[in-house]
Parts: structure tokens; sequence; C-alpha cells
């Protein structure tokens, strides 16, 4: 199964370990086809005879996302998604906290807060690339990546909170965590189900609203203004709700994701990846978060 996230879709539970992709390979004589297909039934490490994690001796009888786990061997389970996933969430965190209380937004120095918002964000989405890339999940690069994005997010939750919409920021952080919990109970409750249309929906939406959003920076850019207006008034709205419910979407595909790896006993250092990717998603739906009620909020 392939992630929404750049990390998932390069490595972890990608091509190289069978979890990326439709091009599945033929099936085997007397079982059922396994290769990169996500939807193929089977373990898909089973593909490679020289793999550990070919007859799959760890996949634990109780699978569901939350479930309790009797963890056996080097083999990912929930708790280490959790652990993970706790740390590079807290690093975005607390280095968001203290960019806000110690850099500077008062108006004399508000440019230097925009270009230290805007370095941080660019060095962030280069780790995360060099992560993207790597063979082997780097604990050291994901927990820098979430250091450099939560210097980002801080800054400019700052100067969102400070000169266009107070208390905002609560609102959005609120508004995040209860996307991550509906969405986390309603695919527990078998109410969202991923399946290979959705997939296809959810990543073909992706790219139309990515590529709307790029036309729009270029026209700002170009043009002057908000461009053509996806970002302000009511398409702004629209917009901001739409960026929301594909957060949600990819969400979902990334739980989907955990719950593969455990399932087939991916590698217990693949539970970084699976953080890296849950850290990215709930930034994205943070920010839409963040700019949809500041534009509510401006309208008041």
């Amino acid at each position: 199964m392939r992630s929404s996230n750049p990390v998932f879709s390069r490595r972890g539970f990608s091509r190289d370990a069978g979890y990326a992709g439709f091009n599945a390979q033929q099936p085997q004589a007397g079982g059922p086809a396994v290769g990169t297909n996500p939807y193929a039934t089977g373990n898909p490490y089973a593909q490679d005879a020289t793999n550990p994690y070919a007859t799959n001796p760890y996949a634990p009888q109780d699978t569901r996302l939350g479930a309790p786990q009797q963890a056996r061997g080097n083999v990912m389970t929930i708790d280490d998604v959790v652990s993970r996933t706790a740390m590079t969430l807290g690093t975005v965190v607390l280095t968001a906290v203290l960019s806000w209380l110690l850099l500077p937004v008062d108006p004399a120095n508000l440019n230097k807060s925009y270009g230290i918002a805007v370095g941080a964000g660019l060095v962030a989405l280069v780790l995360s690339l060099v992560q993207s890339f790597k063979r082997k999940p780097t604990p050291a690069l994901i927990l820098g990546y979430a250091a450099f994005e939560g210097v980002f997010l801080g800054v400019l939750s700052a100067v969102v909170s400070t000169y266009i919409a107070d208390g905002v920021v609560i609102q959005a952080v609120l508004g995040t965590m209860a996307v991550f919990a509906g969405v986390l109970i309603a695919y527990k409750m078998g109410w969202i189900r991923v399946t290979r249309r959705f997939y296809g929906f959810v990543i073909a939406a992706a790219i139309g609203f990515m590529l709307l959003m790029v036309t729009n920076l270029l026209f700002a850019v170009f043009a002057g203004g908000d461009g053509l207006g996806f970002r302000s008034g009511g398409l702004g709205i629209v917009f901001g709700i739409i960026g929301i419910i594909l957060g949600a979407c990819f969400l979902a595909l990334d739980f989907k994701q955990v719950e593969d790896g455990i399932t087939y006993g991916a590698p217990r250092e693949e539970a970084w990846l699976a953080a890296f990717g849950l850290t990215m998603t709930l930034v994205w739906i943070y920010l839409e978060m963040l700019r949809l009620l500041s534009i509510l909020q401006g309208d008041d």
C-alpha cells in the first residue's frame, strides 16, 4: 500500500519492501500473487527467498490499528510507531514553542521573522527529501526535519496570531487533533475503507490541488496580490476545507500503511518512517486549518 507521503512512496513501505505501486508479480505456484501490489494477498516480503521475513513468523494475530501487540523478534509493532511518532511530534511542538517565545515578531523585525520561517521551512524540506531518497530511515534526519519544521511553524504561528487572527493558533491545534481523532476512530470502526479506488482518488485530487496552489503562487509572485484568489475570501474558504479533507484522507492512507507494516512483519526501523509520514500529514492539516480559520476570523 503506497502512502500519500513521499517518504512512504520512496522507501520503507515502498517498492523495495513490496508495499507501493500496483505492478504485481505473476502468481506463484500454489499461492496467490505477491509483489508490489499494495492489495495483493499474502506477505509482500515473501517474494524474496533470502528475506528473513519470507515466512512471516512475526505477524500478530490481531493487526487492527491500536490493538494490543505482542512483539516477537525485530519487527514493527504499534507501540514502536506510537513511541517514534511521539518523539517526532514532540520535537516539532517543543521547537515551535521555543521559536514562538524566543524569536522576534514585532513590527520592526517582521521581515526578519518571515526570513527565519522561510529559511527553517526550506531546511526542513531539504531534510525531508534527503530522508525520502535514503534506503533506510535515519532518526537524526527525521528529528532534524521535525526541529526545523517546528521553527517554521512556531514563527509562522506567532506572526498569524499577533497580526492576523488572535487566538487562531489554539483553534487550529484543537482542530488538527479533532481531525486526527475522528479519522482514527472512523478507520478503526471500518467506516473508512482504504481500497485501490480510494487511493487513486486521493492521489488524483492531491495532484490537482497542488497544481492549483502552485499556479496561484506563481500568479501572486509575478502579478502581485493573492494571485488567482484561491487562498483568500470565499475561494480561500473552499480550498481550505478541501485541503483539510485531503489531509484526513492522507491520514487514512497512513493508518493503512502502518497496519500493513504490522501485519506483514516489517522491520522495527520502519516505525521511524511511519512517524515521519504521520508528522508530515499532521503538519499539512495544521497549516490548512490555520489558513482556513484565519480567513474565517478575518471575515467576522
